[in-house]
């Protein structure tokens, strides 16, 4: 019998965070496979929020994944203009709620000054260098964006070249990309 967290056996998504010189960027792929097969090529796992003052992209089953962006969405109205304090607290109800700390999905969120990545074992954690990302290509892309960092490419160029990169590497990772920029 097989165990239902690992069924159906879904990968791909890759989603990255950029901030440099004032501009903040996610970008997603639109990849969703089930094994081997690609199901989808053109998911959107970016979404802006709180009036387009925040980005949010997302990795995990997707429909935990909207569940989360939605207790997000309600924790930015609680707690406007304060995204380490909403994300926080979400992470606090993430990680304490017997309903919520079933839902498998991991979030990155950013607004002008901050990124961070929230997951369900209660971690709220703001990379050091700007740069951020989750999902099954997530350190190829990653890495990419770390060596264009130290370039004069803008934030979303380093997340489209690195984001690229990730998908000539990542066999979960595809070019069909959602951008949001701050």
């Amino acid at each position: 019998m097989s165990n239902p967290s690992n069924f159906p056996d879904w990968h791909g998504t890759t989603i990255l965070a950029v901030r440099k010189d004032g501009h903040t960027v996610i970008a997603g792929d639109g990849q969703v496979s089930m094994g081997q097969t690609i199901v989808k090529g053109n998911a959107r796992k970016v979404r802006a929020l709180a009036g387009g003052k925040v980005i949010a992209g997302f990795a995990g089953a997707t429909a935990d994944a909207l569940t989360l962006i939605e207790r997000l969405e309600a924790k930015l109205e609680q707690y406007p203009d304060q995204l380490a304090r909403a994300c926080v607290d979400l992470a606090k109800d993430w990680r304490t709620d017997r309903y919520l700390r079933k839902l498998e999905a991991m979030l990155l969120v950013a607004d002008r000054e901050k990124i961070f990545t929230v997951t369900g074992v209660g971690d709220v954690l703001e990379p050091e260098t700007g740069v951020a990302a989750i999902g099954s290509g997530g350190n190829y892309a990653l890495a990419a964006a770390l060596a264009f960092m130290e370039t004069d490419k803008d934030a979303e160029a380093v997340a489209r070249d690195a984001m690229a990169i990730a998908a000539k590497i990542c066999v979960y990772t595809n070019g069909n990309l959602t951008v949001e920029i701050l």
